[in-house]
């Protein structure tokens, strides 16, 4: 005989155990990530991983200074590069920290927004057996109206002082009222959450469909600017804006006008720009520091001002260049830094070729007011006494071979180099409005005039109006959070004895349920009124 084993076949699902216990975790830990306490925790990670974005410099808002911390720092540099120090605000772990912030905020406030509306929909408790056991209670009322009339006259008076109120009559005769008010506590507090989501979801897609840019726009015939990104001194673009997605405008800068305090305190700015949209006409408008101009889908913020210097500098082929070159302000009182440079002159007619090694380049600083000291500094921030103080160099700029540099400075490494050669001596000459300087080889530079500058920031965010109104109304929901106070009040009206003549014994009692100081006096309010059967 053979004996044939039988065998059971494998089990294509897991043990119920096993699937309980890993539902159990998940459960757990879904409670856990939903919970105030974590929300909490994650907002606070958050502000604590945003501080290195603002210790590091950021790739996205000026490159130039990542490139100087490279050089400056070259062993720190590639680690903080691998852990996303250079672009905090679109590493993984910020992302992380912000999407499992708004996952907790999602899943701990629509729970309690549910509860909270079955809440507001469901009536008032009945009234507990024992008034003697809460903490207000108030001893027995004689009143000579029936036990019906008592109740429905208490519920009148609560309901004129925004008492959510039932009336309900009871086996033995009496009837009860309950009470209860506070519920825009919750609701303030929901609010407040809601609009913190709305705020990180505004600040998220206005990071992504956003851009800005930084421009120094001069004044004159001559200058302008047009919205496109080779145009700006500095400009970031949100992940999902292409350059082709700029909004079509032009600025051409007309007059800037600015008052100051005796001792140089800045009082006023206002610049008069000309606007063009969309290949539109051009219009004239004003705007200053606190009042922006808005354009269709663009921002001009108005951040400061300065002058910008125009020269004309004639080769030794007697070919004159006019150029206007701003100078960027220091200190309060205007004491500017910049450059000029003049890297296309002295073309040769007979080989119609160029020595790029006779280039010119001007460096220094220009004063509106020249202390009468003779120091090099401003004493004052308008233009009563102009001045530039200017150093030549000849050499190389740099700029045919497309080396990158600043347009308000020379390259220092060239100047240290010998590439570029000091060719005015120790001290800056000094030039007036209308003065020329006459250079070694017989080249001169003419101070011309001044052309006004003002620097602009210019912004877009889709979701700007988003975010104010999630601050508002998270401001608001915070204030009814704290403002208000939950608490209930019951009344029981009891038919009176006959030997006392009737009517109906009061008596009552009261629950905050939230700490609320001002609940003691409330509740006596009330009692007082219910007992006179003042309304």
């Amino acid at each position: 005989m053979t004996i044939v084993e039988e065998r059971e076949a494998p089990s294509a699902a897991p043990p119920p155990r096993r699937v309980n216990r890993l539902w159990a975790v998940l459960r757990n830990s879904w409670r856990q990530l939903t919970s105030m306490r974590t929300a909490l925790v994650l907002l606070f990670l958050l502000a604590v991983a945003a501080i290195p974005g603002s210790v590091f410099p950021q790739r996205a808002v000026s490159p130039e200074k990542v490139d100087q911390y490279y050089s400056a720092h070259p062993q720190w540099a590639p680690w903080l590069a691998r852990l996303g120090g250079f672009e905090v605000y679109g590493s993984p772990w910020f992302a992380a920290i912000y999407l499992l912030l708004f996952t907790s905020l999602i899943g701990c406030v629509i729970p309690r927004l549910l509860d909270h509306v079955r809440a507001v929909r469901t009536v008032p408790p009945e009234a507990p057996k024992r008034f003697d056991r809460l903490p207000q209670r108030s001893p027995e009322a004689a009143r000579p109206e029936d036990p019906a009339e008592v109740a429905e006259a208490v519920a009148t008076m609560m309901r004129r002082r925004r008492f959510r109120t039932k009336v309900r009559e009871q086996a033995d005769g009496s009837f009860t009222v309950a009470g209860e008010k506070g519920y825009l506590k919750e609701t303030g507090n929901l609010l407040f959450h809601f609009a913190l989501l709305a705020v990180l979801i505004g600040v998220g897609f206005g990071h992504w469909y956003g851009w800005h840019g930084d421009r120094i726009l001069v004044g004159g015939a001559d200058q302008g600017f047009c919205n496109s990104v080779a145009q700006y001194d500095e400009s970031t673009l949100g992940p999902r804006v292409a350059p082709s997605d700029l909004a079509d405008f032009c600025l051409k800068l007309t007059d800037f006008s600015a008052t100051y305090q005796s001792s140089g305190e800045p009082k006023t700015f206002e610049a008069t720009v000309l606007a063009q949209q969309d290949d539109g006409p051009w219009v004239q408008h004003k705007f200053t520091v606190n009042h922006t101009l808005r354009l269709h889908h663009a921002n001009v913020h108005l951040l400061g001002h300065g002058y910008a210097a125009v020269v004309r500098y004639t080769d030794r082929f007697g070919v004159a260049q006019t150029k206007t070159a701003a100078f960027l302000p220091i200190d309060q009182n205007q004491t500017s830094e910049g450059a000029i440079q003049f890297p296309d002159i002295n073309l040769d007619p007979k080989t119609d070729q160029r020595d790029s090694t006779q280039q010119i380049g001007f460096e220094g600083r220009f004063l509106p007011t020249v202390a009468s000291d003779g120091s090099a500094t401003s004493s004052f921030p308008a233009a009563n006494d102009p001045a530039l103080f200017l150093t030549a160099y000849r050499g190389d700029l740099g700029l045919d071979v497309g080396t990158p540099g600043s347009v308000y400075s020379l390259n220092q490494s060239q100047i240290a180099s010998g590439e570029l050669k000091n060719i005015s001596g120790v001290r800056p000459h000094e030039l007036k409005v209308g003065q020329s300087w006459t250079l070694d080889d017989g080249t001169t530079l003419q101070f011309v005039g001044l052309e006004p500058f003002a620097t602009l920031t210019i912004r877009y965010d889709p979701t700007q109006e988003m975010v104010l109104v999630g601050a508002v109304l998270g401001l608001a929901g915070l204030m009814l959070s704290l403002s208000m106070h939950r608490r209930r009040v019951w009344f029981r009206a009891l038919p009176g004895s006959p030997d006392s003549g009737g009517g109906s014994v009061l008596t009552s009692g009261g629950l905050p349920r939230t700490d609320y100081p001002g609940f003691s006096d409330e509740f006596k309010a009330l009692v007082k009124a219910a007992e006179e059967g003042t309304p």
